[in-house]
């Protein structure tokens, strides 16, 4: 069987193209860290060419794709993205990045890594960061059922048949789910194998692959394993050099795999039959088309390439040459391949003296110009193909490497978490190393608690460079609440933090994405004849002036917004309420918004409480997503004086205790959103900002408020993991201790809820946040 050789490049992100789809030959899709996803329109079929238009442009990086193949309602099918925005967005793959989504699929709490149509096209299965995978119904475009049991992140999901789905997870199993076994919405794992290390990729093994395999898995270890669905390996496949992340099927049987090592490799039976090496760090993904055979990739170079066993398909002459130059002027890292030792390596004649012993064989050449070369041997073409040249990562050296097409001093690899890939750290000498941590972070979606350790890792690494000024923090990872920061340095041992005396708000938004969704919702009311909901002319205007000063920063006070806002959440039906339900939470910082009430659903607080809970189908629970706004919209009421206040009278404090009571499932009903990272937030900054208040102003929160939010701290201290989650309780518990005193009863009590948590930290701020909590007791 021939090689696969160039057919096109797809020339048009301008950062890591993260996930690639070919469902048809003239069809092709790519997500990519631009923030956008691009549908490739074949316009030419010898050589190949396409051209892109921007279907889905966000604000946040796609990470994931698929593609639900047509139907009566959607003649060209459907265009299935997410990423770390948390939404899944469908919509057809003629839209314009400008046009409304036919749907969007909220549920998951982190970045979706994973998306799969399940055959027969009625279902949707995700994976994500928060743990859970999900089954989407898409006929009602709901949350169908949750498949639990995963301890870490799930980075791919598999299904190989409509009721059987397969995840792989960064806790290093490999988990399979019966979807006839849904309780109460929620399948758990009919069995589970036991990997050796981060499972990153699966794909479904061809019927007739000699190793007789149902599915196979791929590893951080490079290793891609074949297994039965009864937990027997039957299979190897070695050859990649590091993580691999994406697996596919060809339609002849083979597979093929992508991964850090800059290659693609297409595997016959046990053995590695092409190497197809990229100008890139990483070979994020690759796809193939069914009906063509022929694969297309996603690099972090942001290109996207498609490749052909078919001579008719093959790119132009000076495309391949090209291609071909790009790979050998790469520049790869010292590091990359491990120490070498120029003295003893062969110069050029080995390449035309000797051949390799297989396919994707590495032999590093001396150059007569001292350069080393590195050279990969090709079974198909029966020669060593020059792959790029090995530089120095050392900045001492005057030697600079090449990372995305820029030169650096230095370009590290550095392994942040377990369970995820080592991420790429550039850094030149003369730059401050916080700032350049903080861009690293930025960058990788990293939580704002690596600042320290990846600028002190810098500084380590390159011999002591000077120290710039702390730069003060930057976003969260996942643009959706303020990280918890108690002055400059919280993670310093000696820095005492208790009791925390500044209120805490979480008021970081993205505009356009509310006011789009509240005039779309508006509009379909419009066409349904439904004016009595709907928003005639001037309240349209209203809601635009509202949007001005927002972005303007300015408050939002007065009462005829305010009302308009909350009349969107009161009246809208319940589905429609998230959008509002946010809106309401980023006026809520202002004195006038505080200061409100309406006769029929009371303060800003009681209306933001009864919207998230009341309205939903009889039987139903009510929607994280909503509960979670209203939590964030009585954390930014503690914003201003008005908003203090108000959470002051007992009868308010009472609601709030028992809105949190209600969703922690304190009283006999089931918890809402326990996995739910942002909800988690929300409710303990609440509780933080209770306990400040307590602090500040003595006697202001009634004792019998402080008494049940002990309770309810105790019970996330004893039901939560999640770093921040923790930190936060600790924060709010410890700083009413200093409120109540060390003797009373509800504080003794929480000794053993404190230690518990610190037992299961493995964050070193939590344990030291618990050890404070502690100290106060004794």
């Amino acid at each position: 069987m021939t090689d696969f050789k160039l057919s096109a490049q797809l020339v048009g992100h301008n950062a890591d193209v993260r996930h690639v789809c070919f469902p048809a030959p003239d069809l092709i899709l790519s997500a990519a860290r631009d923030c956008t996803v691009r549908a490739w329109k074949r316009t030419s079929n010898s050589p190949p060419t396409f051209e892109s238009t921007v279907a889905t442009e966000g604000t946040e990086f796609y990470n994931s794709l698929t593609y639900i193949a047509p139907s009566s309602d959607y003649p060209d099918g459907l265009v299935v993205s997410a990423g770390s925005d948390t939404i899944i967005d469908v919509r057809k793959p003629s839209s314009g990045s400008k046009d409304n989504a036919e749907r969007l699929l909220i549920g998951h709490a982190r970045n979706v890594c994973a998306l799969a149509v399940i055959p027969g096209c009625q279902y949707l299965v995700s994976g994500s960061w928060d743990k859970t995978a999900r089954i989407w119904n898409l006929g009602k475009w709901d949350v169908e059922a949750i498949l639990g049991g995963h301890e870490e992140a799930v980075w791919d999901v598999l299904p190989l048949d409509k009721n059987t789905i397969v995840t792989a997870s960064a806790d290093k199993n490999i988990r399979i789910f019966d979807l006839r076994s849904a309780v109460a919405g929620e399948i758990q794992p009919k069995s589970t194998i036991y990997a050796s290390d981060v499972v990153r990729a699966l794909c479904q093994v061809p019927a007739g692959h000699t190793s007789g395999a149902d599915f196979a898995s791929a590893s951080n270890d490079g290793v891609i394993r074949l297994w039965k669905l009864n937990g027997q390996q039957v299979g190897e496949l070695r050859g990649h050099e590091s993580f691999i992340y994406s697996l596919s099927a060809l339609p002849s049987g083979e597979l093929v795999s992508s991964g850090e090592d800059r290659t693609v490799r297409v595997w016959r039976g046990s053995d590695c039959v092409q190497t197809i090496t990229h100008p890139a760090i990483s070979v994020w993904s690759v796809s193939v088309c069914s009906e063509s055979g022929d694969i297309v990739t996603g690099a972090s170079d942001g290109v996207a390439r498609v490749f052909s066993r078919s001579a008719e398909r093959a790119a132009s002459p000076d495309t391949l040459a090209h291609f071909d130059e790009s790979v050998r002027s790469s520049s790869i890292p010292q590091q990359q391949v491990g120490g070498v030792n120029k003295e003893k390596l062969p110069g050029p004649d080995f390449l035309k003296s000797k051949s390799g012993t297989k396919e994707g064989q590495v032999q590093m050449i001396k150059e007569e110009n001292g350069s080393v070369t590195a050279h990969q041997w090709s079974m198909g073409q029966q020669q060593w193909i020059n792959v790029g040249t090995v530089v120095d990562a050392v900045g001492s050296s005057g030697r600079k490497v090449e990372y995305n097409g820029q030169s650096y001093d230095y370009v590290f690899d550095v392994a942040i978490e377990e369970g995820q890939p080592s991420l790429k750290l550039p850094y030149n000498l003369s730059e401050n190393p916080y700032t350049r941590a903080q861009k690293f972070i930025d960058d990788n979606e990293l939580s704002q608690n690596f600042l320290d350790q990846v600028a002190q890792f810098i500084i380590t690494n390159t011999q002591g460079a000077t120290i710039g000024q702390d730069s003060g923090g930057g976003p969260d990872p996942y643009g959706t609440e303020s990280r918890y920061q108690q002055g400059s340095n919280t993670s310093a041992p000696n820095n005492k933090v208790l009791p925390q005396r500044e209120y805490l708000d979480i008021t970081a938004a993205k505009y356009d994405p509310i006011f789009k969704k509240i005039f779309s919702i508006n509009s379909g009311l419009e066409a349904a004849g439904r004016k009595d909901y709907s928003l005639n002319p001037p309240a349209q205007e209203m809601l635009v002036t509202v949007k001005q000063r927002l972005e303007a920063n300015q408050p939002v006070s007065d009462e005829a917004s305010v009302n308009l806002v909350v009349k969107m959440c009161t009246q809208w039906d319940y589905p429609d309420r998230l959008a509002p339900l946010d809106l309401l939470r980023c006026i809520a910082t202002s004195s006038g918004a505080a200061k409100f009430k309406s006769s029929d659903s009371g303060s800003l607080a009681q209306i933001a409480i009864s919207a998230a809970l009341e309205g939903v189908l009889s039987g139903s629970q009510p929607n994280e997503h909503h509960v979670m706004m209203a939590a964030r919209t009585v954390a930014n009421l503690f914003r201003s004086s008005e908003g203090r206040k108000l959470l002051a009278q007992p009868a308010e404090g009472l609601a709030v205790v028992s809105f949190i009571d209600r969703v922690l499932d304190i009283g006999g009903q089931s918890a809402i959103g326990p996995f739910n990272r942002n909800l988690q937030i929300a409710l303990t900054t609440v509780m933080v900002n209770f306990a400040v208040l307590a602090s500040r102003e003595l006697g202001k929160v009634p004792t019998s408020v402080q008494i049940r939010l002990l309770t309810a701290l105790a019970w996330i201290l004893q039901k939560q993991t999640e770093g921040e989650v923790v930190f936060r309780a600790l924060v709010a518990a410890g700083t009413l201790i200093t409120v109540i005193g060390k003797y009373a009863p509800e504080a003794r009590s929480m000794s053993s809820s404190i230690s518990a948590s610190k037992d299961r930290a493995s964050e070193p701020r939590v344990k030291q946040m618990a050890d404070e909590c502690l100290s106060l007791l004794r």
